[in-house]
């Protein structure tokens, strides 16, 4: 069984004076195999988060992280790297932060991925499970604003070959 969790968060609570920790994850099995936050122990991996998985022995092959924020040079690595990525392959994907400042040369990629986020606003969030060149069996889930990205992450859940994924947006784990 490949179950996941991941939480999308959002680092606006970092510079107020009521800062609290967000922290983000993606278990497989029940051993985190990605995390982040603001305001906690853990780096703040703003941007689009992808992990490509080996979904016949459950583990995660490659992680990386595209600062979509900060960057339009990331955006276009991140579709790079997607589109480079194998046939058939299995992508996990989680925003972090602040995803989608930058992030407008990476949507058409995104798009052929199954991964339709144009409508995600400042500090929305996204996650997603793709396979590659099987846009219909994306699962997505989107928080189109800050606000509704702090009331209510994105959440999906998916069984890709028998294989089930979780991901879910779990709010202020502590």
């Amino acid at each position: 069984m490949l179950a996941y969790s991941v939480y999308v968060f959002n680092v606006y609570h970092q510079y107020s004076t009521n800062c609290w920790p967000n922290v983000g994850y993606v278990t497989l099995n029940g051993v985190v195999v990605w995390s982040g936050s603001t305001c906690g122990t853990f780096s703040n991996p703003r941007g689009v988060n992808t992990l490509l998985i080996n979904q016949f022995i459950c583990s995660v092959q490659q992680s990386r992280l595209f600062d979509t924020h900060n960057s339009t040079d990331n955006a276009r690595h991140l579709s790079d790297y997607l589109h480079q990525v194998n046939h058939g392959s299995v992508i996990v994907g989680v925003s972090a932060d602040e995803p989608s400042s930058q992030l407008s040369s990476a949507l058409s990629t995104l798009r052929q991925f199954g991964v339709e986020v144009a409508d995600v606003q400042f500090r929305g969030s996204f996650a997603f499970i793709a396979q590659k060149d099987y846009p219909v069996k994306t699962v997505l889930s989107k928080a189109l604003t800050e606000t509704e990205s702090e009331r209510s992450p994105a959440r999906v859940n998916a069984v890709i070959t028998g294989i089930q994924l979780q991901c879910c947006m779990i709010d202020d784990i502590l």
